[in-house]
């Protein structure tokens, strides 16, 4: 009997832990809309826009002005987190924007993206159209301009506010299909919207301490 509760487990564990690289790779995402203010440059609406990552609501930000998505649009993406792209080895290559320049630009370009994600804040609606402008040309330089837009792109390329940003806190969401026809935008996620990886290594964790409870209870 106890053997059979160990197995039982020990399979639950190692779909646990399947499920957490699953998790670290890839994603099954839905863009549900716009921003709830409704907030556009007259072409386009601006970040935040809303969406859902393995079924869970998360707030997307776009940096990607090349490409377009449709309320309701399904798509499976790389989910690559910042930090673990700074510290690997070809850590961008999944990346729209960082697969085909070196790492050290990859890694400004992308601390410069998610230090402006930081300053879409409530209390500043009115500069959500610049901000999302100057994501758009960091990315497709030349694609905007304006004083205002500039404004942001410069304080954006300091490195003081730049390097103030904890890449562990920023998901890069990529469409699989990184150059294909009908290719998907490229989203931005701060982990403090979406579920902790981490919280999937403690339940993994956990089944595994009561794996071992068992089987030694099991062999005395």
């Amino acid at each position: 009997m106890q053997t059979n509760i160990a197995r039982f487990l020990g399979l639950i564990g190692l779909g646990l832990i399947l499920a957490c690289a699953a998790h670290a790779d890839t994603a099954q995402m839905v863009f549900t809309g716009p921003n709830s203010a409704g907030i556009n440059d007259g072409t386009y609406y601006v970040s935040p826009y809303s969406g859902t990552m393995n079924g869970v609501t998360v707030t997307l930000f776009c940096d990607d002005v090349l490409h377009e998505v449709y309320s309701g649009e399904k798509w499976t993406a790389n989910v690559t987190n910042l930090g673990t792209a700074i510290s690997s080895l070809n850590g961008f290559a999944n990346t729209r924007f960082g697969s085909g320049i070196s790492a050290a630009n990859a890694t400004i370009l992308y601390e410069e993206v998610a230090w402006l994600v930081t300053q879409f804040t409530p209390t500043d609606q009115n500069q959500w159209v610049n901000i999302q402008h100057a994501l758009w040309d960091l990315t497709d330089p030349g694609a905007y301009g304006g004083s205002a837009t500039l404004s942001w792109l410069d304080s954006a390329e300091m490195a003081s506010n730049y390097g103030s940003i904890n890449p562990n806190n920023f998901l890069i969401v990529s469409d699989v299909n990184l150059t294909g026809s009908g290719s998907v935008q490229e989203f931005i996620v701060e982990t403090t919207s979406t579920p902790e990886p981490s919280s999937l290594v403690l339940l993994v964790s956990g089944m595994l301490a009561m794996m071992l409870i068992v089987i030694r209870r099991g062999r005395i």
